[in-house]
């Protein structure tokens, strides 16, 4: 991070959710390519939007740390530093890849509460939007995955 930048919270927060956001389209992606049983057809093309979507959001993300003047970070290895996510386990079942990826969901809306106060700290209103669309797209999806889990139940 360059040490003149205006909003080094604002960028240590995007380095965060890009890391975050490619960390979750792995476990996203790994799930979509071995997910089996019954659901396999609803949750093979639920995650293959989810995954899609947030290669999407990654690049988006990845740009704006570049319009703030920064590297983005862009390497398994820098990834791996700076990610909450947990890797996604291959022989979990359908269920439980639901659930996991509603954990790791649940993980990047509270990151990106922090990631919105961070900006708003530093008067950063553009990456403010970005964390807050960002927090709808998890939300929305977070209650997609619970919604599917819960029909298990029953």
């Amino acid at each position: 991070m360059s040490p003149k930048s205006p909003y080094p919270k604002t960028i240590q927060a995007l380095c965060q959710l890009v890391a975050d956001t490619y960390a979750l389209m792995l476990k996203t992606h790994n799930y979509h390519w071995n997910v089996t049983g019954p659901e396999f057809h609803t949750l093979h093309a639920m995650f293959e939007s989810q995954y899609t979507e947030l290669f999407e959001a990654a690049d988006l993300i990845a740009e704006r740390i570049r319009a703030l003047g920064e590297l983005a970070p862009a390497t398994y290895t820098e990834f791996n530093k700076l990610s909450k996510i947990k890797e996604g386990n291959s022989k979990l079942s359908a269920h439980d890849m639901t659930q996991d990826l509603c954990q790791s969901h649940e993980i990047m809306i509270k990151t990106l509460h922090d990631a919105i106060q961070a900006a708003a700290n530093e008067n950063d209103t553009v990456s403010q939007d970005v964390f807050i669309t960002r927090q709808k797209s998890h939300e929305k999806t977070r209650w997609m995955l619970h919604a599917t889990s819960e029909g298990w139940k029953k």
